[in-house]
């Protein structure tokens, strides 16, 4: 086979088949397809889609590019994703608490991505944590804590791994295409039994309108179904962020704040609804109300925040982060509110816009090279209906630089309108999808 007459056949929207998707997955696995034609692949599939099938075969054919893992665990091997989102930190306080309820959680997950922020950068932000770890110490880290948080290693979907890198920069991130080959091949090879995916809607999502993030949700949970991984979604809201901050320490704040002082708000929330809906479908609770339940009597009681801690320990953390938290995470040199122009409401937050200025300040990567610095986003960001007073702070700015403050106070002030009559606070979760 050819990996030019693969992409001018996806180019000219005709059906490539499953021996032609398994040639060219291996082909990014093993290097034999340049850069240049994995970027022409992802663009021609961006631009001209893929039916059902295709959408299959090439998921399973990124799966089977490289290792798929087996578990022999006490209890049932269960995960959850997000299609991205800003402020939306939810993998890190789930994990645990799935773990608490007796569940086992090896969460395969990502870097930042266009104008969301990444798990994995999220967790590098806690000092000593490595998540590009080997096979047995991803398994060791399961069995002691009962979850973990790492990378795809070499061997986990490696064609995944490199077209993963070249969508972040060639513009091809929106593709529900990629996302369903990309999310489902990294958690099929992890051997998941279970999954819930959480796909997010609004300013702050890659799916903009109810209509693409259903049509996201139902190609997730149809493809990860045929492949025999029950799966159900919820559709949630990205109109605002999900967390009050932006940014990889930030955000981990956050995380503890919900762990460590049972912190109520949209990430408890979202966090218990995911949880009771995984709970349910692996047989650990009988409904989903229960499994709800049973996700805030973790959190609650503190036991998520213990394995939390172990899980930072065994990846390589401090030994007692999570009953010190403040002391380990990084913190940026400048730091200044953006204030309110006017009195009024909160009517709207363009969550991609302050997605970008994170990046933009150095929280994420413009080219592959890219060096995040953890210490850097926002903090204190209000809410949809909020009501401000002229002068009142908007959001604070943590940044390495006066100018790059500077240039994101800008984007701010255009990215949080304010109007005289309050907005409507929108729902959390807007449907479930099991097919």
């Amino acid at each position: 086979m050819d990996a030019r007459a693969i992409i001018a056949k996806l180019r000219h929207g005709e059906t490539v088949d499953q021996s032609e998707m398994t040639w060219f997955a291996q082909g990014l696995a093993d290097n034999s397809v340049s850069d240049a034609q994995a970027g022409a692949f992802a663009m021609a599939i961006c631009l001209q889609g893929l039916g059902m099938q295709a959408r299959a075969d090439l998921t399973l054919a990124m799966r089977d590019s490289g290792e798929q893992l087996q578990w022999e665990c006490d209890g049932p091997v269960i995960d959850k994703h997000s299609t991205g989102g800003v402020g939306d930190c939810v993998s890190l306080v789930l994990a645990p608490a799935l773990a608490a309820c007796g569940a086992f959680v090896p969460m395969i997950s990502g870097r930042g991505l266009g104008h969301t922020g990444g798990t994995l950068d999220k967790m590098e932000s806690i000092p000593g944590v490595g998540v590009d770890v080997s096979e047995r110490r991803f398994r060791a880290t399961v069995a002691e804590a009962g979850c973990a948080i790492v990378s795809a290693s070499a061997n986990i979907a490696p064609a995944d791994k490199r077209l993963y890198a070249i969508r972040d920069v060639t513009g091809t991130v929106q593709s529900l295409d990629l996302i369903t080959a990309s999310i489902l091949s990294k958690k099929l090879a992890a051997g998941l039994e279970h999954l819930v995916l959480d796909v997010k809607l609004g300013s702050g999502a890659f799916m903009k309108t109810t209509e693409a993030a259903r049509a996201l949700a139902e190609s997730l949970v149809q493809t990860a179904n045929l492949a025999g991984c029950p799966t159900t979604a919820l559709i949630t809201d990205m109109n605002q962020p999900l967390a009050s901050s932006l940014g990889n320490a930030l955000e981990i704040n956050e995380v503890m704040q919900v762990l460590c002082n049972n912190r109520k708000g949209a990430l408890a929330d979202l966090t218990a609804a995911l949880g009771g809906e995984l709970l349910t479908n692996c047989g650990l609770s009988s409904t989903v109300e229960d499994g709800v339940a049973k996700i805030r009597d973790v959190l609650a009681s503190g036991r998520a925040a213990e394995v939390f801690g172990k899980m930072v320990y065994a990846q390589g953390g401090p030994v007692r982060f999570a009953e010190n938290w403040h002391r380990f995470l990084p913190e940026a040199t400048v730091i200044r509110e953006v204030l309110a122009a006017k009195d009024g409401y909160i009517n709207e937050i363009d969550g991609e816009a302050l997605g970008l200025a994170v990046v933009a300040l150095g929280g994420g990567r413009q080219v592959e090279s890219d060096q995040v610095d953890p210490s850097v986003g926002f903090s204190d960001v209000v809410t949809l209906g909020q009501k401000v007073t002229k002068g009142q702070p908007l959001l604070r700015i943590h940044a390495a630089r006066e100018d790059a403050a500077k240039a994101a106070e800008a984007t701010v002030k255009t990215a949080i309108k304010i109007a005289n009559v309050p907005a409507e606070a929108p729902q959390l979760i807007y449907e479930r999808v099991t097919s």
